[in-house]
């Protein structure tokens, strides 16, 4: 394959023990090889060595950066800023390519276009198949729909030096793609959907991992700063609840605040509209799962926490972000 165009790819990590699934799988694929493989820990105080002897053959062609813990984002800018091919290839650490992933994305790099900037492989989240899907597990499968995701994403290295790669004001592994797709774009590139696919295994967590997810709702207030309110349209993003969050969280404020007013009555309609509010927000979590006792009593007790901690974050995300410059006109 002398005529495929070269490629390289970029796997921030945080040591986790994925990363050998991760190298493991990428040197099964048959194919077009890497370049090299740029593995970047980003681990805050590293300690142990990473499993890098999953990387098989691969091991030859893999090297690594260290970074400190400064975030996913920081960690891929490091990567494909020594990387010396056409493209790079950015992959998480929990994912795993499929056997025929070189072979696939050889075609879609040979097809892509001049002006192409890059293109997303299609993520498969292996759901279990006994029983319903918990809702972390849910929102995990989201990622199959998920547009630009940098799980497994190739770009024109050009283009990432064209827009100066990923912001690293987004420290978390969330809406970092999603900047950078919609700044690659107003940059004159253009994104596709290739054939290749990846696995996205779903990671064990708690039952709190919903709750510390909310933290991305500063992200989100970082990109209606720099891209509009219109931004959740281009990025073919959801929505999501912020705008019942809020309502729900007014109420639980203004119940107790009406009752010190002395006015009980339109406390009790406050307290009740943040019960229905709250009681809503759950049933709509636990009617699609699996409904054990475990998961209803997690999904009862983090609505009524999440929809105050959404709007904290998404606060604390407009004041910590008020002077960031718009990248485009806004209506």
């Amino acid at each position: 394959m002398t005529d495929a165009p070269a490629y390289s790819v970029v796997i921030p990590t945080i040591g986790r023990p994925c990363l050998a699934d991760c190298l493991r799988a990428l040197a099964a694929a048959t194919g077009h090889p890497p370049d090299e493989v740029v593995v970047v820990d980003d681990r805050p105080d590293p300690t142990g060595e990473l499993p890098l002897e999953a990387a098989g053959e691969l091991r030859a062609r893999l090297r690594t950066l260290r970074t400190g813990g400064r975030g996913p984002a920081a960690a891929r800018n490091a990567g494909w800023r020594t990387v010396r091919t056409p493209w790079t290839v950015f992959l998480d650490d929990d994912v795993q390519v499929l056997p025929d992933w070189s072979h696939r994305l050889t075609d879609d790099l040979r097809a892509a276009g001049a002006s192409t900037g890059g293109i997303q492989g299609r993520l498969r989240v292996p759901l279990p198949e006994d029983r319903r899907p918990t809702d972390w597990e849910r929102g995990t499968a989201g990622l199959e729909h998920a547009a630009w995701a940098t799980a497994d994403m190739a770009y024109r290295t050009a283009a990432l030096v064209d827009v100066q790669g990923f912001d690293e004001r987004f420290g978390r592994a969330f809406r970092e793609d999603a900047d950078l797709a919609l700044r690659v774009r107003e940059a004159g590139w253009s994104l596709h959907r290739g054939g290749r696919t990846t696995l996205h295994p779903v990671r064990e967590a708690d039952r709190w991992v919903s709750v510390r997810a909310q933290r991305g709702n500063a992200d989100d207030a970082l990109m209606t700063r720099l891209h509009g309110p219109d931004w959740w349209t281009r990025a073919q993003a959801p929505r999501g609840r912020l705008p019942r969050h809020a309502v729900v969280t007014s109420m639980a404020l203004t119940a107790p605040a009406l009752a010190l007013a002395g006015r009980p009555r339109a406390a009790g309609v406050a307290g009740a509209l943040w019960a229905l509010g709250t009681a809503e927000f759950a049933l709509a979590r636990i009617r699609p799962g699996p409904r054990t006792p475990r998961e209803i009593t997690t999904m009862v007790a983090t609505s009524v926490v999440i929809p105050p901690l959404a709007i904290r974050h998404w606060l604390d995300g407009l004041i910590r972000h008020r002077r960031a410059t718009a990248l485009r006109s806004t209506p």
